[in-house]
């Protein structure tokens, strides 16, 4: 990798990852269109377990953005070697990790959720999706491991591949499962589970396949495997704790944040949940860019060039937001378009359309906030970056509960915490980033 971080270096990097979010979003999209067509309650359900599974396994993501920024320091020291170290125990501490979030997912879920939600058939819808979907957390495990290697070493086309993989499987899989096309059994919201699942086992295959065919991994010994270091394991999650910290908190609140909707009725949960698919996919390009900007941040201080770290970070917001602005456009132009796309009921329809003007403007203020955000990760001070979001994130649920509990305001003013949470943490970032304590820092 180049000292000079350009415009192209930066998109040669985001790219691959927001063409993989796309494939992996569209998942999130097929599974909330076609649980759209068997009904509200299928679609709240898949909402709600759909949140439990991703916040529980961000545990497993907050390792690997972890070990991913690691690897990239290692990469600008020039010490390859030490990127195999980082990832044979980042492969097998997840694995470990598995064991635990799987016990969570399929046993403690059922306590959980039963305590958390108010109607008894999207508790038992959830409860029906979380059973198949847990076993896929050991083959998501495995793929965040590859995740964090690419991404830190800035190959990242991959990733693209792999996730087309993960959606060409889960869709046709959709299609047959959840409705009982072409002889298949009709499983409903079990079949988009049981389709998830197979989906990952697929992706797994191929991140091993490409690896052992076409990177050239052995510069970097990455399957040399050798004696665990508690040492080497101590100074990884030294680093990674405060992300998973950090990656579980924020996914729980989105989950909290829908279980308070749900008090709100079936209607406006099967509504957000829309909303939620699309917003997601407005979120695509900020993803890619913050992984470029965790990586490159985390690059630039390993080359000891600390100088230009905030010049990187403004090209990326100015990329992001662009970006989002122009996705937002279509969004707001054609919204009765974009709902009638996962549902056919009128009433959905007319709830949903307000909500998505309202992500809209969250979408633009997250496209500046999330970037800074993860340049405060790429400086690898990241006990710092988890009680930035601690404070935002505290802000952002207690903004929800007063609009939904207190006040009674409705789906709409809940919405627009999301604008509160983008805003707060772009000022938040920048403070920190100013002062330059994060020069300092050494992993």
């Amino acid at each position: 990798m180049k000292t000079k971080v350009t415009y192209n270096r930066i998109w040669g990097i985001a790219y691959p990852i927001i063409l993989g979010s796309i494939a992996q979003n569209l998942i999130n999209f097929t599974d909330t269109a076609f649980l759209g067509r068997v009904g509200e309650i299928a679609l709240g359900a898949g909402a709600i377990g759909g949140l439990f599974y991703l916040a529980v396994i961000m545990l497993g993501f907050g390792f690997g953005t972890g070990s991913q920024i690691i690897i990239a320091r290692r990469l600008g020291e020039g010490r390859l070697k030490d990127i195999g170290v980082v990832f044979v125990h980042t492969v097998t501490f997840l694995v470990l990790l598995a064991i635990l979030v799987f016990a969570i997912l399929r046993y403690g879920s059922v306590y959980i959720l039963e305590f958390a939600i108010n109607s008894p058939e999207i508790y038992n819808g959830s409860i029906d999706f979380l059973q198949i979907r847990a076993f896929g957390i050991f083959f998501a495990f495995v793929n965040m491991s590859f995740r964090a290697y690419y991404v830190g070493i800035a190959k990242t086309k991959v990733i693209t591949y792999t996730t087309i993989v993960l959606a060409i499987v889960n869709i046709i899989l959709d299609y047959l499962l959840i409705f009982g096309n072409m002889g298949m059994p009709e499983m409903g919201i079990r079949g988009a589970a049981l389709a998830s699942v197979i989906a990952e086992v697929s992706a797994m295959l191929y991140f091993v396949f490409y690896t052992l065919l076409v990177n050239k991994y052995k510069q970097y010994e990455l399957f040399n495997f050798r004696t665990l270091s508690i040492l080497t394991l101590r100074r990884i999650f030294k680093v990674s704790f405060p992300m998973m910290i950090q990656q579980f908190v924020s996914l729980s609140v989105w989950f909290v944040f829908f279980i308070l909707v749900e008090k709100i009725g079936e209607m406006a949960l099967a509504v957000s949940n829309i909303v939620r698919s699309v917003y997601v996919i407005i979120m695509i390009p900020i993803w890619g860019f913050s992984t470029a900007t965790n990586t490159l941040v985390s690059y630039l201080i390993g080359m000891k060039n600390h100088d230009r770290v905030w010049s990187l970070i403004s090209k990326v917001v100015l990329m992001s937001f662009v970006s989002v602005l122009v996705l937002a456009s279509g969004l707001m132009l054609f919204p009765e378009t974009v709902m009638e796309i996962y549902t056919n009921q009128p009433e959905l329809i007319a709830m949903g359309v307000p909500a998505l003007y309202i992500i809209s403007g969250g979408a633009l203020s997250m496209a500046i906030g999330f970037v800074i955000f993860n340049g405060v990760s790429g400086t690898g001070n990241t006990g710092t970056s988890l009680v930035m979001e601690l404070v935002v994130l505290a802000i952002y649920i207690f903004y929800t509960y007063l609009v939904i509990i207190v006040f009674n305001g409705g789906l709409l003013w809940a919405w627009t915490a999301e604008m509160i949470y983008g805003t707060l943490l772009a000022v938040i970032s920048v403070v920190y980033l100013k002062s330059g304590v994060w020069r300092k820092t050494n992993i």
